[in-house]
């Protein structure tokens, strides 16, 4: 099968697998205990927090491991509400974020917070304008994801930093996706609160980080021992953490090659679009990421698709639950109806895929 999911998940890179085995037999020990044979591990989860902080040039010591991104968005969303209630109940979001943010949000509304939803265009961008009218003297936070994991478009991340600054608000961005794709920068963009996830980059699923910038308290989610400087109570899962700046290593050193790549790709997939009058690429075709893009095709039933294709591993624009096909919240915030969401495929890269998959997938729907 050909594997064109990658926004799903990413097939583990063997040199990170090769790092974490140890850590599961022979170096087996727990990070927190005080032995000798411990500190060895101490010093390669904090070899591991500096990988991560190097990334997104941050400090190291603003870097909280978590289970992955999930975790993180509900921690920091949860958490800075929870602790800083007294600094605004109104947070500002949009609606095609991804569900943890949004369902977040709901729990967040019961709690006696506000929350608004922007709309986007049908490029799937937000209106600067609306969000600048959107703060109100109550606005704590703004959380707006970087990429968008069913369309590949990218907001405008330096403006939307730039007005929570003014505003005094803080941003919270969801850089899932776009970690190990494209260079970030939490200091230049004015991101307070950043999260990922180690298996979107070819690392182990069950673990990931959300920056905190110094300063900022958040309660914490889980309450146990002292470990994260007493933010994550739990044993420190070593051979994971190791796994996560074995992955973030990698995909830095291979940053550049593996963006001109994907835009290999993508400009392959573009010039045969075009030549087709029955489909089309959803969302904005420039500020996006080249690794992810969804395609509408005319009177295409991608579910059947998606469900017996067995030479193609592709997601749709939509959610299947108990066999009733509901169409993708973000597809539909974009404007497209539920059987328009239904002619929707969305295919992802990563550096394994060659054009000679992309030719094949083509041939299979045209």
């Amino acid at each position: 099968m050909i594997y064109l999911d990658n926004a799903s998940t990413t097939k583990i890179n063997e040199e990170v697998l090769n790092a974490m085995m140890p850590y599961f037999d022979q170096l087996f020990y727990n990070a927190s205990s005080n032995h000798k044979e411990a500190q060895h591990l101490k010093n390669k989860i904090e070899e591991a927090r500096k990988q991560c902080s190097n990334l997104i040039h941050a400090d190291a010591e603003e870097i909280i491991f978590t289970s992955g991104a999930t975790e993180s968005i509900n921690y920091a969303l949860k958490g800075y509400f929870e602790e800083n209630f007294e600094k605004g109940n109104h947070i500002i979001t949009c609606k095609t974020e991804h569900k943890a943010v949004l369902k977040t949000c709901e729990y967040l509304e019961t709690k006696g917070i506000d929350v608004t939803y922007l709309d986007v265009d049908s490029k799937g961008r937000i209106d600067l304008g609306e969000l600048q009218n959107a703060i109100t003297d109550d606005t704590a936070m703004i959380a707006i994801m970087f990429a968008n994991n069913e369309t590949g478009v990218l907001q405008d991340i330096e403006a939307i930093g730039s007005i929570a600054k003014n505003n005094n608000v803080k941003f919270f961005c969801d850089a899932t996706q776009a970690i190990g794709k494209i260079p970030i920068d939490v200091k230049q963009l004015h991101i307070d609160l950043l999260c990922m996830s180690a298996h979107k980059i070819n690392g182990p699923k069950g673990i990931g980080f959300l920056y905190v910038k110094k300063g900022i308290r958040l309660t914490p989610l889980l309450h146990g021992g002292a470990q994260e400087n007493d933010n994550r109570g739990g044993t420190y899962n070593t051979p994971l953490i190791v796994g996560l700046g074995k992955a973030i290593e990698i995909s830095q050193r291979y940053l550049i090659q593996k963006n001109m790549h994907y835009l290999n790709l993508y400009r392959h997939l573009f010039e045969w679009i075009n030549s087709k009058s029955n489909i089309r690429i959803i969302g904005d075709e420039s500020n996006r990421l080249y690794n992810i893009v969804n395609i509408k095709i005319h009177n295409f039933d991608a579910s059947i698709f998606v469900e017996s294709s067995k030479e193609f591993a592709v997601s749709n624009g939509s959610a299947c639950t108990s066999r009733i096909i509901e169409g993708s919240h973000v597809l539909k915030a974009m404007g497209l109806s539920d059987q328009e969401c239904n002619q929707c495929l969305r295919i992802s890269f990563d550096e394994n895929t060659q054009i000679e998959h992309i030719i094949q997938f083509l041939k299979n729907i045209s």
